[in-house]
């Protein structure tokens, strides 16, 4: 069975590129029926954040990304850490290190003078004399001094590292008993079935010590799958101008969990020229082995693009649901229908559509000051007044077409253009020169509104033409 896992550290926010690995290691597990593991690794205990664990969890109850049995805190397992760090201890596989902090940055200035590479000397591989007064030992582990480390990478293929070049024997728990990163990674893998690893090539480096632990303790290897980064339009590392930012910044932005996942999964991997992919489609077709080996390139126009397929092809009700995280309350609007099908396929994100609803919804009390000039000339205001009387002697007025019935009355009677009376209305309705067709705001609004938005525009502009 495919055992993958989403491990991040609590000391910052999910952001883009974690996510992306999070997406790609639950697709593999649901494609093949396995199972999808979400550990917290906060041993970190000086940089911990529980409000960046809060975060984590909240990203993934928005994304829909259901891991599989309870979540795992590293800082609960210290016990296990400890019982395979005297395993490795009594084995002979690790040592107490006495060396102190001032005797190894002595050390590396020498080799650094020398331009060699800064590594541990192994002084106390061996150590069988007495332990010096007044230092908390270290506990290293005996990594190999030569020969070399493979890793068959599903991705980037046969790496080879030579044990000479890259490993010394690093430091598995800390002066004070707390283990390290490589080491509890290596222990919690094994331990938890993790038998597919899918994560970013920045920790590329480290899959060579993980195997030293993995070999030490008799532990089965995993499947390696390094992704490759995402990089800005200038092929850097993304910043948070970029798109590097918290990922519960895209919910605020007006971003639907759909399109960003979409978003994602396009990022370093493909099926074909296809764009668009439902979830039981990413599942189906998604294989890490088929992940790009070059960075991928966060563009923000495909990320709206996407955005507004969604947005698009949404059922309203549901969007109306949507809509109320950005505290727009349309659910029992009776006109909801016409409002979003008018509205939401012009909208990149809900953000824009929620600003566009309650620019429609809400009773203008300013107006442009350009669009006042532009539409509010000649007989602009005795062309409301006739609009506003018509519309006042109509009853049954539901439907945008009622409506445009009504302008088509006062253009034929008064032989003006539709521009002599859409301008103006359109003024007095929203307060700028665009939105959607006058017809459907006035359907939605209905007419009591309509007439008091008119009566507001002729008063304020007969009140500024006075003065």
């Amino acid at each position: 069975m495919v055992v993958t896992r989403f491990a991040p550290s609590p000391t910052g926010y999910l952001h883009i590129g974690g996510l992306r690995t999070a997406l790609f290691s639950y697709l593999w597990a649901r494609k093949n029926g396995g199972k999808f593991v979400l550990r917290i690794e906060d041993t970190d205990k000086a940089r911990n954040s529980e409000e960046a664990t809060e975060a984590i969890l909240k990203a993934f109850e928005w994304l829909g990304l259901e891991a599989d049995g309870e979540i795992t805190y590293q800082s609960k397992r210290d016990d296990i850490y400890a019982k395979y760090i005297k395993q490795l201890l009594d084995e002979g596989k690790a040592y107490k290190c006495y060396m102190s902090k001032e005797e190894l940055a002595e050390l590396r200035e020498k080799q650094m003078a020398n331009k060699e590479r800064t590594k541990y000397d192994g002084r106390y591989r061996d150590f069988t004399g007495t332990p010096p007064e007044g230092v908390e030992p270290v506990i290293r582990i005996k990594a190999p001094l030569s020969g070399e480390i493979v890793v068959e990478d599903g991705v980037k293929g046969r790496i080879s590292f030579q044990a000479e070049d890259i490993l010394d024997d690093f430091v598995i728990a800390r002066a004070d008993g707390s283990p390290t990163y490589n080491f509890v990674v290596a222990v919690d893998d094994a331990l938890m079935g993790i038998n597919e690893v899918i994560r970013g090539d920045d920790h590329l480096s480290n899959t060579p010590k993980q195997i030293v632990v993995y070999e030490a303790l008799g532990f089965e290897i995993p499947n390696f799958y390094h992704v490759p980064m995402i990089h800005n339009s200038a092929g850097k590392k993304l910043s948070k101008r970029d798109g590097a930012t918290d990922v519960m910044a895209y919910k605020e932005m007006g971003y639907t969990p759909q399109a960003l996942l979409n978003f994602l999964v396009r990022l370093g991997w493909s099926h074909g020229d296809q764009e668009i992919f439902s979830m039981e489609e990413m599942i189906a077709l998604f294989n890490p082995k088929d992940i790009n080996k070059s960075a991928s390139i966060y563009n923000t126009e495909k990320l709206d693009w996407l955005n507004a397929h969604y947005i698009k092809n949404t059922p309203n009700a549901e969007l109306a649901e949507m809509l109320t995280e950005y505290g727009v309350m349309l659910t029992s609007h009776d006109k909801k229908e016409i409002l979003l099908d008018a509205l939401k396929e012009r909208a990149k994100t809900l953000k824009e559509l929620a600003t566009q609803v309650e620019e429609i919804v809400t009773t203008p009390t300013s107006y442009d000051a350009k669009a006042v000039k532009k539409a509010f000339k000649g007989n602009a205001i005795e062309v409301l007044n006739t609009f506003g009387a018509k519309l006042s002697a109509t009853d049954e007025l539901h439907l945008p077409v009622d409506y445009h019935t009504v302008m088509e009355s006062v253009v034929n009677e008064m032989e003006i253009g539709f521009g002599k009376i859409g301008q103006p209305l359109r003024v007095a309705l929203l307060g700028k020169l665009s939105g959607p067709g006058l017809d459907i705001v006035m359907a939605v609004i209905g007419k009591e509104e309509t007439m008091l938005r008119v009566a507001n525009a002729i008063t304020s502009q007969s009140v500024t033409s006075s003065v």
